[in-house]
């Protein structure tokens, strides 16, 4: 069976999702146990010579200035768990509690945080035999870390709190037990090892992230779709308009619509019926090419805290050193978060922008109204249009920065937080509404197509409507049109429509 080896430096994004959705297995590199155990010795001399280490030999937050007797420690690092395990709301989905294991673990690996490789092979061990924690979605600052959902991760480890195994829930004791997976006695540092980081909102980022680059290449098919219906002008993509403002998304996302639209008789030339089309079809290049190089920056930030070490105090085996920062501060990844949100967002306005071209009858060059043929007695797409609206509408909520947000905690000893979780969860949410829109889109153009008469479609776009009209047949008369969006929608997130596309023309960009 494939493996991925963590070592604390080469996680990358498709490593990421190899381990949180296809559950493959995964191995500790030999010389992160090297590392692991050196700064473990490290913590455990500190601790025989009662040096004063914050989170080590003292309590936390704003008792880092109470000391910790030796007899203590065991006792403080259980309770740092229990009473640090208050989050709220509904349970993350396994995918993103898979994520969090997984890069905790990772984080683990590169031997900064003085914690005992037992522990890091339980975590793994956990991930390996699907042990999945129960994790509620709220109650992280995103600064010291997330506190609270990794603190219920760790009530698991310790025979506490709930989990999934095997489809059912239980008690954490229990699924460790089923498992065969014994519980651990955490001591000196290791409760704060584990749960000082920003692991949380890398992990439910990271899923996002890896579906918004996935969306903004369907966002391509959908918009050539719809060019086609509107007999749009390819003149606005030529490489040479692209090349001489020089953005790369802009460059590869114009790339791609002349591929997917190659051979197509449905569009035209400038001049042909009209000298030149609306932003919404003209500019697509420019808006979804933006919103690519956005992820471009995103995915480079998310894979650097992907290995990197986030807790506090930092162990430095090799100069017998240990130095309490703030590596836990999520605004590194807060601040990409919330741009994700923003990127996402403008691919869903684009996308009803052109929905609403198709179903208006006097913005669709000739398009009955609504996409209907028996208007009056059936209403058509006239809802469809409602709901993307709505959706784009929330978005824009949704996109207010949670990071520009801070509130102290720990008596104003933690006066500035980042926020980054509550970052990435919305960034989950407009993700999700963004793909329900660029589904509606899918479907209104498919029907334009048809209703236009249907003529040769280019290379890219044939397979895209073929790929479409399997799970949503033509709409003569008026049906429930909820169980079409749900299967436009399921094309796309399953990356169906995408991978049919990219194995007839190539990969798209």
């Amino acid at each position: 069976m494939n493996k991925v080896y963590i070592d604390g430096s080469n996680m990358n994004l498709r490593d990421f999702i190899l381990v949180a959705r296809q559950r493959t297995q995964v191995e500790l590199d030999d010389n992160a146990k090297t590392r692991i155990k050196r700064s473990r010795d490290l913590v455990d001399r500190f601790i025989e010579e009662e040096r004063v280490v914050y989170g080590i030999t003292t309590g936390f937050g704003k008792f880092s200035d109470i000391v910790i007797s030796c007899e203590e420690t065991v006792a403080l690092q259980r309770n740092l768990i229990i009473s640090h395990s208050c989050g709220v709301g509904e349970p993350l989905p396994e995918e993103a509690v898979r994520g969090i294991m997984l890069l905790r673990a990772n984080a683990l690996s590169k031997g900064l945080s003085g914690i005992r490789l037992s522990v890091v092979e339980t975590l793994i061990e956990m991930l390996n035999r699907k042990v999945h924690p129960i994790i509620p979605e709220k109650g992280s600052l995103g600064a010291s870390g997330d506190l609270a959902p990794l603190a219920h991760m760790v009530l698991v480890m310790i025979g506490e709190g709930e989990a999934i195994y095997n489809g059912v829930r239980m008690s954490g004791r229990k699924a460790m037990d089923n498992a065969g997976i014994p519980t651990v006695t955490l001591v000196a540092k290791e409760g704060l090892a584990l749960i000082n980081g920003t692991q949380v909102m890398t992990s439910i980022g990271a899923l996002a992230l890896h579906d918004a680059i996935n969306l903004s290449k369907i966002s391509d098919i959908a918009a050539a779709l719809t060019i086609e219906a509107l007999n749009g002008i390819t003149d606005a993509m030529d490489p040479r308009v692209h090349i001489a403002r020089g953005h790369v998304g802009q460059i590869k996302s114009a790339a791609n619509l002349l591929r997917l639209l190659e051979g197509s008789f449905m569009t035209s030339k400038q001049g042909q019926r009209r000298v030149q089309d609306p932003y919404s079809l003209r500019c697509t290049p420019q808006i979804h090419g933006a919103t690519k190089d956005s992820l471009l920056f995103i995915k480079e930030k998310v894979e650097i805290e992907m290995n990197a070490a986030t807790d506090n105090p930092i162990i430095f085996p090799d100069e017998e050193d240990v130095i309490s920062g703030g590596n836990f501060h999520g605004q590194p990844i807060a601040l990409p978060m919330d741009f994700l949100g923003i990127a996402l967002s403008e691919l869903a306005n684009i996308s009803e922008r052109r929905l609403e071209r198709l179903v208006n009858p006097s913005l669709s060059n000739g398009l009955p109204a609504f996409l209907t043929s028996k208007g009056g007695v059936n209403s058509g797409f006239m809802i469809v249009q409602y709901s993307a609206a709505s959706l784009v509408s929330e978005n824009k909520v949704l996109a207010h920065p949670a990071s520009v947000d801070s509130i102290p905690s720990s008596a104003n000893q933690e006066d500035h937080v980042s926020m980054g979780t509550i970052a990435a969860r919305k960034a989950m949410e407009i993700l999700k509404n963004a793909r329900k829109v660029i589904a509606m889109e899918l479907m209104a153009a498919c029907q334009a197509i048809d209703l236009r008469g249907k003529d040769k479609l280019g290379k890219g776009t044939e397979v895209a409507y073929k790929t479409l009209r399997r799970e949503v047949r033509e709409l003569n008369e008026d049906r429930i049109m909820y169980l079409d969006i749900n299967k436009s929608e399921d094309i796309i997130r399953t990356n169906v429509i995408l991978d049919e596309v990219e194995a007839v023309i190539g990969k798209l960009e």
